[in-house]
């Protein structure tokens, strides 16, 4: 054989190589390969897994009624909303872990100015906005600036905060809760509709008198209605799904906790991103406590404990890496409903509630385990 034509075989057979190679790599992939690769697929098996469970050893107790499944969505939001901005920072690469302190420090705000500064409630609660907004973005602007890991900045953050709240409350009533926060000069104000309550009363009301759901003994529906709070969570999740879905900004934070070099060499304000998601957390804390404040009626220091981990759980098990650039919104959700589900499932099956904790802390552990498996899968794959 010729020179010509032998380099014309190497030339052929180097071209099938890679065709054949870029085929393989471009193949399309099953659907459900591509649902396996999703973040939240982790989340979704193991909330089927917990129903499966509970319907096993809790489906005469009353939990899957429609009474216990609101309870169980109620548990859900609270920690949901938390969740949710929580996510949103660790896939960014960031942590907050102030967000409970925050909780407790709004609600005091909230409280304070109604009893002790007698401001109108819708001006308190704008005022616990204001002020937990600037402290949020102070924390991201102390990080971009110090450069320092947000874990021990947001750490700082915690203790100063809950001190605040603490020395602040008793310095002002003598005591570490205010009472009365919602009375019978505001309690027809529009922010108490706007973040307590329920809605479609009437609707729930029909179903009972219909036989769909139970009644109480004075001829109202066992569940009076939707939660508020569950509006706010799935509000929350539905934003954050679309900015981080179908936005510049979704991408930016994404690209942040990649490689925040990489994306910062490409254009993407890497500091800017930051503060905007710690302000955003702020939020969701702020947004939190007024729930709580405006549905019991009081503020309390002790609100918010141990929040800002369970909200790191509920993200981990949502499929959100420690490590960033890695998560979903929706993922949380689920992470927050599992919470939920077994908080209320464990008191309807009667289990020792000191087992809690335990379960949480295997489910964290098999979520990174998984997460981490679906990562490296999907990362061989491309």
């Amino acid at each position: 054989m010729s020179e010509t034509n032998t380099g014309l075989a190497k030339d052929l057979k180097i071209t099938k190589k890679g065709a054949g190679s870029d085929a393989k790599r471009m193949a399309k992939q099953s659907l459900f390969a591509r649902i396996m690769h999703r973040p939240e697929s982790g989340a979704v098996s193991g909330l089927i897994f917990v129903y499966v469970f509970f319907m096993m050893f809790a489906s005469g107790s009353g939990m899957f009624s429609a009474d216990g499944l609101m309870n169980i969505f109620k548990v859900a939001a609270e920690l949901g909303i938390l969740a949710v901005s929580v996510s949103l920072l660790m896939i960014a690469g960031e942590f907050d872990l102030s967000i409970g302190s925050m909780v407790a420090l709004a609600g005091l705000i909230i409280g304070v100015g109604v009893t002790k500064l007698g401001m109108p409630l819708p001006l308190a609660v704008m005022l616990a906005f204001v002020c937990s907004m600037a402290i949020g973005a102070f924390n991201g602007y102390l990080v971009v600036r110090t450069k320092l890991p947000s874990f021990i900045v947001t750490l700082a953050s915690m203790f100063i905060l809950r001190g605040l709240a603490v020395a602040v409350t008793r310095l002002l009533t003598g005591k570490t809760q205010i009472s009365y926060v919602v009375n019978e000069l505001n309690q027809n104000s529009f922010v108490v509709s706007l973040f307590s309550g329920h809605l479609f009363t009437g609707f729930f009301q029909y179903l009972a008198e219909h036989g769909v759901i139970g009644i109480r003994d004075d001829g109202l529906a066992v569940v009076q209605g939707i939660p508020v709070s569950i509006v706010w969570w799935f509000a929350i999740t539905a934003l954050a799904t679309w900015v981080l879905l179908r936005t510049s900004f979704g991408n930016w934070i994404f690209a942040t906790g990649g490689d925040a070099n990489a994306a910062r060499n490409m254009g993407v304000p890497v500091s800017k991103v930051r503060i905007m998601l710690f302000t955003f957390s702020a939020l969701t804390a702020t947004l939190f406590a007024t729930i709580q404040v405006l549905e019991s009626g009081s503020a309390d220091t002790l609100r918010g404990i141990q929040k800002e981990f369970e909200g790191i759980i509920a993200a981990v098990i949502g499929g959100s890496l420690l490590t960033g650039g890695y998560g979903s919104a929706v993922g949380s959700m689920f992470g927050a409903l599992i919470f939920g589900t077994v908080q209320i499932g464990m008191f309807y099956t009667g289990i020792d509630t000191d087992w809690f904790k335990v379960f949480l802390g295997v489910m964290v552990l098999l979520a990174v385990l998984f997460n981490d498996y679906i990562r490296k899968m999907a990362t061989s794959s491309r």
